[in-house]
């Protein structure tokens, strides 16, 4: 990362490539005990979160990303109604998920309790959800909690994290799946982001679906959207299902969503499960 000229730039290394954002001014600044926390108010992207140097989120592009987190994988359970979110502290997922009046409750752990608070000042349309009856916010570490809580008691696990990197690498390990098939219930399933396909086929997504299989989970499918703010502009969810195959199980119930959303539909449903030839090969070698 680095700031020029009043411009923000998040340098991508192993793909040669940069995304930068104009800057007005800096807004807050914070080392936690986990992570290096800032955020910058841009030209023309609203407020900018970055962790570590890394883009998080920023206010105009993020309804993508929290939308496709969460309501594919949701209308992919024939009834998920206790659902876990693994990371997630800024809030957007959290109120995605609670948009949906058949789920009963949503845990969301994130180890820093300061990305909530911070999201909470800055972001506040993001946290608008919390007080929710069915919401309870937990900080702390998201790997301990699915490895202590009760066989079963889970029907969708949405993993909204940071890069595989420092407190989030756990949450890309055999050892976390494994927990997770055993916490899901019958029909259960796992929702993760899993990067840019043109930059991290090979070094995270296959893995991903490698191990997620190895665990016990009966299939695997990486769903595609665009993400202006992120590396490549292209990202991707995988999802792994414990005892069922991926499929679009309440497409009908989704065409007649009782709430409103900015991006995803039906249509993206569908189109966002097709995979690419070259991900195709890359998962069949």
């Amino acid at each position: 990362m680095t700031l020029d000229q009043n411009w923000f730039t998040e340098r991508c290394k192993e793909a040669g490539s940069a995304f930068s954002l104009q800057i007005k001014r800096k807004l807050h600044d914070e080392q936690t005990p986990f992570q290096h926390i800032e955020i910058y108010e841009t030209e023309k992207f609203g407020n900018l979160m970055t962790i570590d140097g890394f883009v998080m989120l920023t206010t105009r592009d993020n309804f993508v990303y929290h939308e496709m987190m969460s309501h594919p994988v949701l209308y992919s359970h024939p009834r998920p109604r206790r659902v876990v979110i693994i990371g997630g502290g800024d809030c957007g997922t959290l109120r995605e998920v609670l948009k949906h009046p058949e789920v009963e409750s949503v845990v969301q752990v994130d180890i820093d309790e300061r990305v909530t608070r911070l999201s909470e000042q800055y972001f506040p349309e993001l946290c608008e959800s919390n007080a929710d009856p069915r919401a309870e916010l937990r900080f702390g570490d998201g790997i301990q909690w699915v490895k202590d809580a009760e066989p079963g008691s889970v029907d969708v696990i949405i993993v909204d994290s940071t890069d595989p990197i420092g407190p989030a690498e756990g949450l890309f390990s055999g050892p976390f799946y494994k927990d997770c098939l055993r916490v899901l219930g019958s029909d259960g399933l796992l929702g993760q982001q899993s990067e840019s396909p043109l930059y991290h086929t090979q070094s995270i997504i296959r893995p991903m679906h490698d191990e997620m299989r190895k665990a016990g989970f009966l299939d695997t499918l990486t769903l595609h959207f665009p993400q202006a703010s992120y590396p490549s502009g292209w990202w991707t969810a995988t999802i792994a299902a414990k005892d069922m195959p991926v499929t679009f199980l309440r497409e009908e119930a989704c065409e007649n969503k009782p709430f409103a959303t900015q991006y995803y539909n039906d249509a993206i449903h569908r189109a966002c499960a097709a995979t690419p030839e070259f991900l195709r090969r890359a998962l069949l070698d």
